[in-house]
């Protein structure tokens, strides 16, 4: 049995080995292509070369845009997460407001259940006209766009989670002589916090995939404005270290959430461990 490769773990060396062997295969295969189309032509811009892109990165990183003075690389990371933070921090009090209120209240659950169902199944990105409208092309569109992608998805899941709560210790927290305000507090918050962490883990590929998109039509900053910018003069030595970079600053909010319900949650880690 234990033979099967099923049966069979990975120490610390060989979970590394393996988690970076696509990357390392994604490398190898771009440069071999970069290399064979820049053989037929130099100029070519669909693969630039790692030295061409490392160049445009020192600039975006350095050196001051001739236009604004900004070094843009900061300028744009600054103004797309400012905007992803606020979004994200509107629909985490959304979600924990609404999915404990959803799950816990009767009366709320049956009256609001369907609204946030219904919600849930707009696409964002087809209201995103009329957030223009209605906020302008300021912040406030792009802001609103992440909460109202988000709030929805936050807000079922922790309503689920909530309804799920074994009932003894609501039970239980009653017989004490709890209110319902110290049931919220005393019960059910420890119980939805980490589970509304690991939410907004979950919608963070979302959340970014709207910021994106509302940069992209109306901003004169941030990620996706640079990205969709230079589109027209098929920079890829500019797009691919942006999408580069938005993926690594994805990947460092997801481990920063990860070690935050660690540390604070450690008894949720010992229940699943």
């Amino acid at each position: 049995m234990g033979r099967r490769i099923i049966n069979r773990r990975l120490g610390y060396g060989g979970a590394i080995f393996w988690g970076a062997l696509p990357f390392l295969a994604f490398v190898m295969l771009y440069a071999t292509f970069s290399a064979l189309r820049l053989a037929d032509n130099p100029g070519d811009k669909l693969l630039p070369a790692f030295s061409t892109i490392g160049n445009t990165i020192l600039r975006l990183a350095t050196v001051p845009d001739a236009r604004t003075g900004g070094i843009l690389l900061w300028v744009d990371t600054e103004a797309s997460l400012m905007r992803l933070g606020i979004g994200l921090a509107g629909a985490s009090v959304l979600g924990l407001i609404g999915g404990i209120a959803i799950g816990l209240i009767p009366y709320l659950r049956a009256g609001l259940s369907p609204v946030v169902a219904v919600i849930s199944m707009v696409p964002p990105m087809a209201i995103l006209p009329i957030l223009f409208i209605v906020f302008g092309l300021d912040e406030l569109s792009k802001v609103m766009l992440i909460i109202i992608g988000v709030a929805p998805f936050l807000i079922r899941d922790l309503a689920m989670k909530v309804s799920d709560m074994p009932i003894e210790l609501l039970i239980k927290a009653q017989t004490l002589g709890a209110s319902t305000w110290q049931i919220v507090l005393r019960v059910v918050l420890p119980q939805v916090a980490p589970k509304l962490v690991d939410a907004i883990r979950l919608s963070l590929g979302a959340a970014w995939l709207f910021l994106i998109s509302a940069e992209a039509i109306a901003a004169t900053d941030g990620l996706g404005y640079r990205i969709f910018l230079v589109r027209r003069y098929l920079a890829m030595d500019v797009i691919l270290p942006y999408v580069a970079w938005i993926t690594l600053l994805a990947f460092a909010m997801d481990w920063v959430l990860r070690r935050f319900n660690r540390l604070c949650f450690p008894w949720l880690q010992r229940g699943l461990s």
